[in-house]
């Protein structure tokens, strides 16, 4: 069974093109929604996200929306915890997809990534 684990450097969750979520109010409260839209820089990326080091540059304190963990995401989206680890590989590979291509070396990676962390 794959498990899904966030991969370092990809940054493909940090592209935050609203023209790509176009359901984003109906699960971000008005305060979030603001949040996220003052976040996206001009070019769709996150204005946090540092293209040198590609992290988050606030990752601590990053906000709800963006952590993936099973709690959020059943809040957010309703994702039950027996299928968070399903939901949360799906999301990043349509995500990585989205903003590098299926097979750029990113998707590789985070391939490599989620294959190592199967157990026996």
């Amino acid at each position: 069974m794959k498990v899904w684990r966030c991969v370092k450097q990809c940054g493909a969750c940090c592209h935050l093109d609203p023209t790509d979520r176009p359901e984003l109010e109906e699960y971000l409260s008005a305060a979030e929604f603001d949040r996220y839209m003052s976040m996206v820089g001009e070019d769709g990326w996150c204005i946090n996200f540092d293209r040198q080091t590609r992290e988050c540059s606030i990752y601590e304190q990053r906000p709800r929306f963006c952590r993936v963990q099973s709690d959020v995401f059943t809040e957010m989206y309703a994702v039950s915890p027996q299928d968070f680890n399903d939901f949360a590989i799906d999301c990043c590979h349509q995500q990585i997809t989205g903003v590098y291509g299926d097979l750029s070396p990113e998707m590789s990676r985070y391939n490599e990534g989620i294959t190592s962390s199967e157990s026996g």
